[in-house]
């Protein structure tokens, strides 16, 4: 199985201490400065929008928002061009970005240090339904190499995977590590560098 068009979603902790309007304006500035070695093309507003993808950042790479689906508020990063490697690389290279960019946000002068991210509580999304449909063989045929991904991820702390069960979602994994992870700290679980 070659994995493609990998989403992880880290969630906020503490959403309600957040104007998430906020991130309208800084998103902009990245794509002004040139923030990141991607590609960033528009921002849209979508806070509008209930349980929607909030504020995101378009790029040619990667989509970036601040996302409330499932009223769940987090960084969601959602890979779009191909990638090499083994399916283990691949993940460790989208949850490297991912990090990367939630750390960026939770240094970002603007938003005073109010945004933190629970690095305990994750989500992954396989967005292709071709390649990853979401069945029960499919995230059996994944499992080990899931399996060496969060074991790295999380230093051989103990979590929970669970799949959203309806066939007609695209595959979907909520992770949820038994103790706190701050960004910094899984980025240095993963290896710091991006």
């Amino acid at each position: 199985m070659n994995l493609q068009h990998l989403n992880i979603k880290i969630m906020v902790a503490q959403p309600e201490a957040i104007d998430f309007e906020l991130f309208i304006p800084l998103f902009h500035r990245w794509i002004q400065t040139k923030a990141t070695d991607e590609m960033l093309i528009d921002v849209a507003d979508y806070l509008h929008v209930p349980e929607g993808p909030g504020v995101m950042l378009i790029g040619h790479e990667a989509l970036m928002s601040l996302d409330n689906v499932e009223n769940r508020w987090g960084f969601l990063y959602n890979r779009r061009t191909p990638m090499d490697g083994s399916n283990t690389e691949k993940m460790n290279k989208v949850m490297k970005v991912t990090l990367g960019h939630a750390r960026r946000l939770e240094e970002d002068s603007s938003l005073s240090g109010k945004l933190k991210f629970r690095g305990e509580d994750l989500q992954l999304i396989f967005n292709d339904r071709l390649l990853t449909p979401n069945t029960d063989d499919t995230f059996r045929a994944l499992e080990p190499d899931l399996n060496a991904f969060l074991n790295r991820l999380y230093s051989g702390t103990p979590y929970l995977l669970k799949r959203h069960s309806d066939p007609r979602e695209r595959l979907t994994l909520d992770v949820k590590a038994e103790k706190g992870f701050g960004v910094n700290e899984l980025l240095r679980n993963i290896g710091d560098r991006i």
